[in-house]
């Protein structure tokens, strides 16, 4: 399980440079600071990778009303998704309506204060993360016969209810590619893992353009920002 000492769930963007000032000497962090102007630090409590991909999503949309709906909307039918895998209705419709209320909130006020806020309320947060851990499982299950190739346990629900569903478990590639099928995102990660001195760039689904960039280094994940995206930091 990964930790650190970060005092929030998630950062106030900061300037790209901040990551100079870790490693100085590495040329990968100098690609990265070219690339971007601003990171978001995500907490490394195990969930990064979910908190991260939610928070970076949500900041999007809330500049777009009809995107924000559209996205709530399909985030309602997902509980679909959940029944079919024989979740009960019970045991995750709580956290869905915390979710939901979240985009009300989001809705309703344009501004990242009010997200930060969000994000940083622990119960809050969490219940976000465990439903998008309980989608990821449920998406998982009810396309076994594709993604049982890619887990190396006695069985995909044994797997899933082991590592995908429990709280502070490490996300693997197999969760990402489930994630953004479930909810119909494109992601591009920047892995700083590999010796050959070179970014790794990952493009899920593969072909796709998307907005929502994220930062892979040593099983830690945060967000990133391009030069022109979203402005100045706040």
């Amino acid at each position: 399980m990964e930790t650190t000492d970060a005092p929030e769930l998630v950062s106030k963007k900061l300037e790209i440079g901040t990551l100079l000032l870790e490693q100085p000497e590495d040329g990968k962090t100098k690609d990265i600071c070219q690339r971007y102007a601003f990171i978001r630090r995500i907490r490394g409590d195990g969930n990064c990778f979910y908190r991260a991909l939610l928070f970076g999503h949500l900041e999007l949309l809330s500049q777009n009303d009809r995107a924000m709906q559209n996205f709530k909307d399909k985030l309602i039918q997902t509980g679909n998704q959940l029944l079919l895998a024989g979740f009960v209705g019970s045991s995750f419709q709580d956290i869905l309506n915390t979710f939901v209320s979240v985009l009300e909130r989001s809705e309703a006020n344009h501004q990242e204060s009010t997200l930060l806020e969000l994000f940083n309320d622990k119960a809050t947060s969490d219940s976000m993360v465990q439903y998008l851990r309980l989608l990821t499982s449920a998406y998982l299950q009810n396309n076994s016969d594709f993604f049982h190739h890619f887990v190396e346990a006695p069985s995909l629900k044994m797997y899933c209810t082991q590592e995908v569903e429990t709280m502070a478990m490490e996300c693997d590639h197999v969760e990402i590619l489930a994630l953004s099928e479930a909810l119909g995102l494109s992601i591009h990660i920047v892995s700083m893992e590999g010796g050959d001195g070179h970014l790794t760039n990952h493009t899920i689904p593969e072909g796709a353009n998307p907005s929502l960039h994220l930062l892979y280094k040593t099983a830690h994940y945060d967000i990133l920002y391009q030069t022109t995206h979203l402005g100045e930091p706040s």
